[in-house]
Parts: structure tokens; sequence; C-alpha cells
């Protein structure tokens, strides 16, 4: 059975440079995460997401400032609502909630990110590998 693979959009103020901070300072964390470093979690449209499982991606990551404290002041809320809209859609498709993850991280929290990254790839080692999601658009 193949290792999980996650996809990783990291917000570069905040969650990007704690996952540096990590790299930086030695922590582990399995290696099955792929990052993309993106200007804003606000500018995470949902159709990445679908597109990361589509491609047979087992879970995604989106990490961004903790609210208050976005760079363009209210990112991180929009992702909060766009999260919440898509979380209803994978359900109604039958992706179980432990595929797609949010998480505020700050620049300071490489230890959360190094938590977060082993409890998400734990999660996905319990279950089924990824079925790939035939896109409809």
């Amino acid at each position: 059975m193949s290792e999980p693979r996650i996809l990783a959009f990291l917000c570069r103020w905040c969650a990007y440079a704690g996952a540096d901070l990590a790299g930086t300072t030695r922590k582990h964390y399995d290696p099955n995460l792929i990052s993309i470093r993106v200007t804003c979690s606000g500018r995470i449209d949902p159709s990445f997401v679908l597109k990361a499982l589509e491609e047979g991606y087992d879970g995604v990551l989106i990490a961004g400032c903790h609210p208050g404290t976005c760079h363009y002041i209210n990112g991180n809320y929009k992702a909060l609502r766009r999260f919440t809209l898509l979380r209803k859609l994978l359900r109604q498709m039958g992706v179980p909630d432990e595929r797609v993850r949010l998480e505020w991280i700050s620049a300071s929290e490489s230890d959360k990110f190094v938590t977060v990254v082993n409890e998400m790839i734990e999660n996905l080692r319990k279950l089924e590998p990824a079925l790939r999601i035939e896109s409809h658009v």
C-alpha cells in the first residue's frame, strides 16, 4: 500500500513561514506533503481542491493566518466561508472530512504545522486509498 499524499496550499505570510521554520529547525514530519505557497488562503478557489482530489491526492491542507491577522485584512475569513461550502459539497459527494483540512498556522507555529501534517497523514492512512473524483466541468 502506498503512502498517502497531501497537497498543501500555504499562506505566504504565515503558514508557509511556519513550514519553513519547521524545516530550518529540523523538526520531523512525514515527507508525504507537497506545498504550494499562495499569497493568501483567501485565494484558494474550491476548484483547486477538487482538482487535487481528481488528480489522486489523498488529502488537501489549506493553511493560513489566524483570523484577525491576515496581511490582506480578511482573506482568511474568505477562505473559511469557501471551506465551509466546500466541506458541504464534499460530504454530498461522499468524501470523508479527513481528506480536506483548514488550519490557522502563524509563522512562529512550526510545532503546530508539524502536528497538523502528521495528524492528517495518520488519519489518511486509516482511510481507503483516494478514489479519483471524476470532473464534470
